[in-house]
């Protein structure tokens, strides 16, 4: 049974991004003020979700049922692919189409519920189900519906061959390798074309060459750019961990502001009765110092007349 934690965070993950840092930083106040530091280190750490993770992370969460369709269907293209079984593996293909179709529409539908006016990225969304399919640990972050970014998955391409060539766990189905070049008859054999020419065979291995390269400059950029996130993020971390201290700053001096603002009305008070206090004595002084007064003058009055 998910724990309160567990929830909370299933929740940060299924509201829309904008308010995902407001949200985790009360959670986090909320976890301190409560003397619970590992709870609040564990939010802390939390990252805001891209809208494209956050729309996946809605289908995860509220559909998942529909995920694990996803995964039955990626097992059984895989056992297509092993077995090169290129009538199975076209079937698959369109249906893993129609599947991700499918989802995308319902991922949808959910965010549009929650968020209206949300531009939805549903092209990262599609790369990112379409990534699930392909490798079973994108399906297994899909499924704990806490995503960060976007998933994508390039495979291979399409590569003329005169053979079919296997295809791996780590490898998606492309239409190349779905029969639409080299057949399968029904004894499993595979077709080959000796006929092709030469020049066909260098232009063919010029584009494996140029897509080659094209993928190890992608990947180095990929790389980079993976770098530079790592950077971001850290700096991010940063960002918001002092922005929380310059918030907790502020509200210690609130208080002790507060504290000083009824300190300081008490003192006023008290200057005010202690002012009030100060007339009624000189009040009482003035009427001492007139008794003083008529009663000497009396004292004098008499003794005067005894003189005479």
């Amino acid at each position: 049974m998910p724990s309160a934690t567990d929830e909370l965070i299933q929740r940060l993950y299924e509201s829309p991004p904008e308010g995902f840092v407001a949200a985790r930083t009360a959670a986090i106040d909320q976890a301190r003020k409560s003397g619970d530091k590992p709870t609040a280190k564990r939010l802390a750490a939390l990252k805001k979700p891209t809208v494209a993770a956050w729309v996946v992370n809605l289908l995860a969460l509220r559909k998942p049922e529909l995920i694990d369709e996803l995964v039955e269907l990626s097992g059984a293209l895989r056992e297509a692919q092993r077995g090169l079984d290129g009538t199975a593996l076209r079937e698959l293909t369109n249906q893993r189409r129609q599947v991700v179709s499918a989802l995308v529409a319902a991922a949808g539908k959910l965010a549009r519920a929650e968020e209206p006016s949300i531009k939805l990225p549903l092209g990262e969304v599609e790369a990112t189900l379409t990534a699930a399919l392909a490798e079973p640990e994108i399906a297994a972050q899909v499924r704990t519906g806490r995503l960060i970014r976007a998933a994508t998955y390039a495979g291979f391409g399409e590569v003329p061959r005169p053979r079919l060539r296997l295809v791996t766990d780590d490898t998606d189905v492309d239409e190349a390798d779905t029969g639409t070049e080299d057949e399968e008859p029904d004894g499993g054999e595979v077709v080959e074309f000796p006929q092709q020419s030469a020049r066909e065979r260098a232009a063919a291995e010029r584009r494996r060459r140029e897509r080659e390269q094209r993928r190890r400059e992608l990947r180095r950029e990929l790389g980079n750019a993976q770098s530079a996130e790592k950077r971001a993020d850290a700096q991010l971390e940063r960002a918001e961990s002092a922005e929380r201290d310059a918030g907790h700053l502020v509200e210690d001096l609130d208080a002790e502001l507060a504290e000083l603002e009824r300190r300081r009305t008490e003192a006023q008070a008290d200057v005010a009765r202690r002012k009030q206090a100060r007339r009624l004595a000189e009040r009482e002084a003035a009427a001492a110092r007139r008794q003083v007064g008529d009663v000497q003058a009396a004292l004098e009055d008499l003794e005067s007349d005894e003189s005479d």
